[in-house]
């Protein structure tokens, strides 16, 4: 089967986990970022959840799924361990219209969630089409260590220069030339050796005045 790869606005959209053991805790995990509503119906959860819940970023339901439970949910995810009550989830998904990833049984599903590596605003991600999850995590394993932090400010200070630039110049055949001779630069090299000075004496030679890494809001990150 092949699949078609999206990026979903989920900020402001109620998700639903059903099930609370390790695998809810990463799937909760990575849709934290992405501001959606997120509630967990379990009757206990893993130790990781039960912090998200101490901390009133995530609802918990502690029970049983039961038919209702994905009422208003713009995703689903079925994660409990039991064919049957992920089987049931599914087909309330299905019912209702739900996108739905039930864990272990794609065949039962309407998306799969990719291995992904995120630095920033950077996303990377990496599907086998349910084939190898193995494969996936040391695709994820490498690209994790060749793309470190550097990569997410990188994205973060070339999104700085184009807002400065199209809100100053607007010329945007022009600023693509530009842009092409920062990462001619090898910018990310550049941002995790860290040498402000370094950094905007070629800001500043590139773009010209009021393009240096403090005008532009830019600040030391973690790069490894």
């Amino acid at each position: 089967m092949q699949h078609y790869p999206v990026n979903l606005v989920l900020a402001g959209r109620r998700t639903v986990i059903i099930g609370g053991g390790a695998v809810a805790a990463r799937k909760c995990e990575s849709l934290l970022a992405t501001g959606s509503r997120i509630t967990v119906v379990a009757p206990c959860l893993d130790p990781a959840l039960e912090k998200l819940c101490r901390e009133n970023r995530i609802v918990h339901e502690s029970r049983p799924y039961r038919y209702g439970d994905l009422d208003g949910a713009f995703l689903v995810f079925a994660a409990t361990g039991d064919a049957a009550v992920n089987r049931a989830v599914a087909e309330e998904a299905a019912a209702r219209g739900i996108l739905a990833d039930i864990v272990d049984a794609p065949e039962c599903s309407t998306f799969v969630t990719p291995a992904t590596v995120r630095r920033g605003d950077l996303l990377i991600t990496i599907s086998t089409g349910g084939k190898s999850p193995a494969l996936s995590a040391r695709l994820r394993a490498e690209l994790a260590e060749r793309y470190g932090g550097e990569y997410g400010t990188a994205l973060e200070l070339l999104g700085a220069i184009r807002e400065k630039l199209l809100t100053e110049k607007g010329n945007t055949a022009y600023n693509k030339e530009l842009f092409n001779a920062l990462l001619d630069r090898d910018l990310p090299l550049l941002l995790k050796s860290w040498s402000p000075s370094v950094l905007d004496h070629i800001l500043t030679d590139i773009f010209g005045p009021g393009f240096t890494l403090e005008e532009l809001g830019i600040r030391e990150r973690e790069t490894s």
